[in-house]
């Protein structure tokens, strides 16, 4: 079992940065590969970046690829998502979720377990 707590969302203008945490609890964090989904009012959930369980490989969607960072700390049991020269169209909840198995997915139903999200708004 594993619980997840998003945090660090908030009101940003066009281009500002924010760092979205995800705190993990659970002893197995570190076997688990992690995603970040964001839903939009009115849209469907969607994939944001995800990363594998040791950290050593990544996979970003195309319209935050060079804009987001993906990264964990197994040691901490956290994960984070950096993202810089925000947009309005990126303003969503933004969600952290954990799949076991051996790779990671932009499937949301493949997802395990979910927290609760973060609002991040972007104002043009």
């Amino acid at each position: 079992q594993v619980q997840l707590v998003e945090s660090g969302g908030g009101l940003v203008q066009t281009g500002g940065s924010l760092r979205l945490s995800c705190a993990a609890s659970g002893r197995t964090f570190g076997s688990y590969n992690m995603g970040w989904f964001r839903q939009a009012p009115g849209k469907e959930r969607e994939f944001v970046a995800a990363i594998s369980w040791r950290g050593g490989s990544t996979d970003y969607a195309s319209f935050v690829k060079g804009r987001f960072s993906i990264s964990r700390d197994n040691g901490k049991n956290m994960v984070y998502l950096q993202m810089n020269s925000l947009k309005p169209e990126d303003t969503a909840v933004y969600y952290c979720a954990a799949v076991g198995g051996g790779y990671y997915s932009r499937r949301d139903s493949e997802y395990d377990y979910w927290g609760q999200g973060t609002q991040v708004t972007v104002s043009s």
